[in-house]
C-alpha cells in the first residue's frame, strides 16, 4: 500500500512555484530554478498520461530530467550566448574604454581625475600633469585605468 500519491497537479504547482522563485531571484535564463521547473512540468505531463506511475519513479524521473535539462540548457547557452541591448548596464566605466580625455586633476602617485561630460572620474595610471591626454584602457571597481596618449607628428 502506497502512503501517498502525487498527481499531475502537484508537479505543475511545484513547477509554477519554482518559476516564481526564478523571477523573484532576479535570475536570467539559465539560472538555478528554471531547470527543476522544466523537470517538474515534464513529470506533471507524464503523470497525466500515466496516472499509476509510483512516487519513487516520479522522483527518479524528476532527477534524471533535471540533470538532462541542465546539460541541454548549458550546451544551448554555450552555442547561443545571451546578448543585451544595453551591454554596459551596471558597468558604468566600461563604456569609456578606448576614449581619450584630458586630465583634470594631475595624476600623482598613480591616482588622479578626468572630467567626462558632467562627471569627474577617478583614474589610475602613470603620473602626469593637468591637461595631459590619456586613453581609458580599462575600468575597475573604483575608477578607470588610463595610459598617456603620445602624439606622433
Amino acid at each position: 500500500m502506497e502512503f501517498f500519491q502525487l498527481s499531475y497537479w502537484h508537479w505543475w504547482i511545484l513547477s509554477a512555484a519554482l518559476l516564481v522563485l526564478e523571477f523573484l531571484a532576479l535570475g536570467t535564463f539559465g539560472s538555478f530554478f528554471l531547470w527543476p521547473a522544466i523537470a517538474a512540468a515534464t513529470i506533471g505531463f507524464l503523470t497525466l498520461l500515466f496516472p499509476m506511475l509510483s512516487v519513487e519513479y516520479q522522483v527518479l524521473i524528476l532527477a534524471m530530467v533535471s540533470i538532462i535539462s541542465v546539460v541541454v540548457g548549458r550546451l544551448y547557452l554555450r552555442k547561443h550566448p545571451l546578448s543585451s541591448d544595453e551591454p554596459f548596464l551596471n558597468q558604468r566605466g566600461a563604456e569609456f574604454v578606448g576614449h581619450v580625455y584630458p586630465i583634470s586633476d594631475s595624476i600623482r602617485n598613480g591616482v588622479g581625475r578626468i572630467q567626462v561630460d558632467d562627471t569627474s572620474w577617478r583614474v589610475e595610471g602613470p603620473d602626469c600633469p593637468v591637461g595631459t591626454l590619456v586613453k581609458v584602457v580599462g575600468s575597475g571597481t573604483v575608477g578607470l585605468k588610463v595610459q598617456i596618449v603620445t602624439l606622433n607628428n
